[in-house]
């Protein structure tokens, strides 16, 4: 595994060049500051800086190299879906820097707020109507940046990602053990199968947004607006099942089992039933979060890679961890 010495952010100069390209992109606007800006998010992935203005709040987000097509990637998206993206006052796509006005209340606010996930509802039908508008720009998404997951190539992948023995922190804590390990290694024929089948029904492959939780999805004059595509990927759509059904059962400290996550998946599938029928989205949507277990663990794998040594220590774990999870749904079939 990889690693940088250093994020673009904390290195000298950073700073003063950022803010001497958000001051002349305001100008442009003709829009004053009203405070100071200030570096409010930081992650290896990412940061983000808020500054006031006599428009109201501002934001400036900066991927890291593992994520340098985020800003590329939503300018397009911004572009060919207007309604459902941030709305974008400047973009410098050479260095992955965007400046967003305001995209509202973040949905977990309302969640936790009215201890419900009925305002998933309207907000899976818009995202889905989102996904089916992309289908035919998935080679131009690719080629943007994207991650390339489409089933086709999963397989290969899959087995190229068990073969590194040192990623896979055996024998640690929330880790594989070394007898899981032995027995991942036997699976690439059989997910090829699994991700055949899948193909099989017939869904077709569209922008999958990889973090897909309340907190990347914003409400704005009642509409929801999604954020933060530096993992999406082209791939099956179902796989946007994994993180938000665990987003929600974390939001509203519910059981995997709980009525109330078998309706939110519902909620999803039934908005894809001009493709197959109640029976084929739910087989689909059973296989999609096993072989989606993998897509997350591969997005870890990149996200990873070029991190520091020190992140790295951090958050390793979530690799061999999806595998992980991934072994455990295949060897207990529902």
């Amino acid at each position: 595994m990889s690693e940088i010495n250093s994020l673009p952010w904390e290195e000298t100069g950073w700073h003063d060049e950022v803010h001497s390209w958000i001051l002349a992109a305001l100008a442009r606007e003709k829009i004053s500051l009203s405070g100071k800006i200030k570096q409010e998010h930081i992650r290896p992935w990412s940061t983000v800086l808020t500054i006031p203005t006599d428009v109201g709040m501002l934001y400036f987000k900066a991927a890291a190299p593992s994520l340098h097509h985020e800003s590329v990637l939503t300018d397009k998206l911004a572009l060919l879906a207007p309604n459902f993206l941030p709305s974008l006052l400047a973009v410098d796509v050479e260095k992955s820097w965007l400046i967003m006005r305001s995209s509202g209340v973040p949905l977990r606010t309302y969640i936790k707020k009215e201890n419900s996930l009925q305002r998933w509802k309207a907000v899976l039908r818009d995202y889905v109507m989102f996904q089916k508008r992309l289908v035919n720009h998935t080679e131009e998404l690719i080629a943007l940046g994207a991650f390339d997951r489409r089933l086709s190539i999963l397989p290969e992948k899959f087995a190229h990602l068990i073969q590194n023995k040192s990623e896979m922190l055996l024998d640690e804590e929330d880790s594989l053990t070394s007898a899981e390990y032995i027995r991942l290694k036997k699976l690439p024929s059989i997910f090829a199968e699994i991700c055949e089948e899948l193909s099989s029904f017939g869904i077709p492959e569209s922008l999958h947004h990889d973090d897909f939780h309340d907190a990347n999805v914003f409400i704005q004059s009642g509409l929801p607006i999604f954020t933060d595509w530096g993992e999406s990927a082209i791939t099956h759509p179902f796989f946007t099942l994994i993180v938000l059904l665990r987003g929600a059962e974390n939001s509203l400290n519910l059981d995997e089992n709980s009525p109330e996550i078998k309706e939110l998946r519902d909620y999803y599938l039934e908005n894809w039933h001009d493709f197959a029928s109640s029976s084929d989205l739910e087989k689909a949507a059973n296989l999609a979060l096993k072989v989606g277990l993998v897509n997350r663990a591969l997005t870890w794998q990149h996200v990873v890679s070029d991190m520091n040594s020190e992140s790295q220590k951090k958050y390793a774990i979530a690799l061999p961890s999806y595998l992980k999870d991934f072994l455990y749904a295949m060897e207990h079939e529902k």
